[in-house]
């Protein structure tokens, strides 16, 4: 994100106003897609609170990035519904087959990989989300069809 894009985002919103701290992020992470440190010091900045606090609200939020994402977001639910429909027997191939672990990166950035607790779709469990499309109903068969798919895509 430049100097002049953080400026802009930022005047949207009232200076000194801690109010004002998730929505920030929130825009932040949208366009940056992760949040940084330089990031967060700025904001503290702006709104005038410190930087460790900033952090400390950031963190507390799963919505919430503090590294970039592959650039095939990989999101597998296991919530109930999900976990009791099987989804915690494909953590363990996604892992082997796309080479990152839960909550990581992989070396070239092509995947990542996050585990939620939900995504609110529990009468389609199990769900498996990729960027923004949702597989509904997942099976084992339908998860080695979607792994094949990614690695099939050139960058």
């Amino acid at each position: 994100m430049t100097k002049e894009n953080l400026e802009t985002l930022l005047s949207k919103h009232p200076a000194n106003k801690k109010d004002g701290l998730l929505p920030i992020l929130q825009e932040i992470q949208t366009e940056h897609g992760f949040l940084t440190d330089e990031l967060l010091a700025e904001v503290g900045r702006y709104i005038n609170m410190p930087v460790n606090k900033v952090y400390g609200v950031a963190a507390f939020y799963d919505q919430f990035r503090f590294k970039p994402l592959g650039r095939f977001h990989i999101q597998l639910c296991r919530g109930t519904a999900c976990h009791l429909h099987g989804s915690s027997t494909y953590l363990g191939e996604l892992e082997k087959q796309l080479k990152v672990k839960a909550g990581g990166t992989s070396r070239d950035r092509r995947y990542s990989l996050e585990l939620v607790n939900c995504m609110g779709a529990c009468e389609s469990s199990p769900v498996l989300r990729v960027n923004d499309t949702f597989y509904p109903h997942t099976t084992p068969e339908e998860l080695t069809r979607i792994i094949r798919s990614l690695k099939e895509i050139t960058v």
